[in-house]
This record gives structure tokens, sequence and C-alpha cells, in this order.
């Protein structure tokens, strides 16, 4: 990795109702980088995101954002962190009350100042980044799975984020759709050069998108590096995974 970490996580560790989810998690995002995170259904994926812009507070541990320690910060600190980290959400998180138009039109008068006759031009430009350019008077419910996660993209990136997390940004599309989402989620990533946290069981996805990816399992990363060197490992549970095979029980 070249330069100092966006995001340095260190011992993270988060419970529920005495359940371990996340125990003594490791890892650092270089700037520019494509980091995904692999593992099972309720795993812990997207528990791990939901610790870094401070959604939820991790029970133990360290998550540093350039020189902030985020878990030390309150609401009102916290909200130039989440300016500069856009965080994708699985279902979209769109406001169903407002068109297309509005949605996107959000951020740009909740946090900056950008003179009404510029947001229309802004909007649109954004849309047709995500290749849905003319829906601004669409409602969300009008709008197929995959068109709403472009929206939700296409919000994502009003702010020219520093940092984008992706929360199963293909879950529940059909393959031709989900490729179609990986391949605008890589050409975003590197015309904007953003950092990328990718969350997700879809291995295709990973092996398209991710400069390096991270194996969660049993609250740990038990894996990190990249597809060459995770095809060269010997650890029986990993090679059955990005296979797509059940594991033998004896081998975890």
């Amino acid at each position: 990795m070249n330069g100092e970490a966006v995001f340095r996580v260190r011992g993270l560790v988060k419970r529920y109702d005495g359940h371990t989810v996340l125990d003594g998690v490791d890892f650092d995002l270089a700037p520019g980088e494509c980091l995904a995170i692999l593992g099972r259904s309720g795993s812990g994926k997207s528990v791990t995101l939901r610790q870094l812009i401070g959604l939820e507070r991790p029970d133990a541990g360290s998550v540093r954002f350039h020189d902030l320690e985020v878990t030390a910060l309150g609401e009102r600190e916290l909200l130039p962190v989440r300016r500069r980290v856009a965080m994708l959400f699985q279902g979209g998180a769109l406001f169903d009350s407002m068109s297309v138009g509005d949605n996107l039109a959000f951020p740009f008068r909740e946090h900056r100042t950008v003179p009404a006759e510029e947001i229309a031009g802004r909007v649109a430009a954004l849309l047709a980044r995500v290749g849905l350019a003319g829906i601004e008077e669409k409602m969300p419910a009008d709008l197929s799975g995959g068109m709403r996660k472009r929206v939700a993209l296409a919000r994502a990136l009003a702010l020219d984020p520093e940092v984008v997390l992706f929360d199963e940004p293909t879950t529940g599309l059909d393959p031709m759709t989900a490729a179609a989402i990986g391949r605008l989620i890589l050409d975003l990533h590197r015309s904007t050069g953003a950092a990328t946290i990718v969350v997700t069981h879809d291995v295709a996805l990973v092996r398209r998108i991710a400069d390096r990816f991270a194996f969660l399992d049993q609250g740990r990363f038990r894996f990190t590096g990249t597809f060459a060197a995770a095809e060269r490992s010997d650890d029986p549970l990993l090679t059955a995974f990005l296979a797509g095979r059940e594991e033998n029980p004896d081998a975890a």
C-alpha cells in the first residue's frame, strides 16, 4: 500500500446480547484502494462498515480516519467524517416520499451551500454518470432494484467523497444486473480515485473489482490479501468458500 492509511482499524470488537460478532478485527485502507470484505451471511461484514462511520459503537478497539479517532466522536463531530465517507446501504436507503431528483438534491441542500439554479444541473450530471439520465421525476417505487442501486450510488457520489462504503451492492439482483453494477462500481472507483470498501458474499464481484480482499470468519479476518495469494492458500475453508462448496465441518 502507498501513502498513509485512510482508515486504520485495530482490535475491533462488537457484541450483541452477549454474542461476539467481531472479535479483534485489524485492517488498513490505503488511499485509492478497493478492499472487499468477504464472508458468509451473518459473519459481521455489514457490522464492520457501521463501526467505520460511527453508526454503531464498538465494544473495544480503535477506528482511525486519518488523525481522527472515530470511536471517540459525538454525533456532531461525526458529521465532517460522514461528508467525506459515503455509504451505499444494501437497500439503497432512498427517501420513498421524494422523487429521484429530490433524493439526489438532498445532499447539496443539506451539506453544502449550492445555488438553487445549479442543483438541477448537478443532479442531471450524477444520473448521467450512472446511466440513468432523465429520470428525475420518477419515484423510488417506480424503479427496479438495479435502478435503485444506481440512484443510491449517484447520491453517494454527490459530495465527492474520499471513501465509498458498499454494503452488499449486488444482493437481490439477477446475474446480468449484478454484473452491470459491478462494472459501474469499478468504473467509478477508477474515475474518482476514492478509496472503496465493498462488503459482499459475491466472489465474482470481488475477483473483478478488488485490489485485496479480507475473509471474515468467526469474528476475525482469517485471510487478507490478493486473489492470487488466496488461490495459493492451503486454508480449506477459504478454498471452499471461493469455490462455492460446502466446507468440511472438520476443516474449520
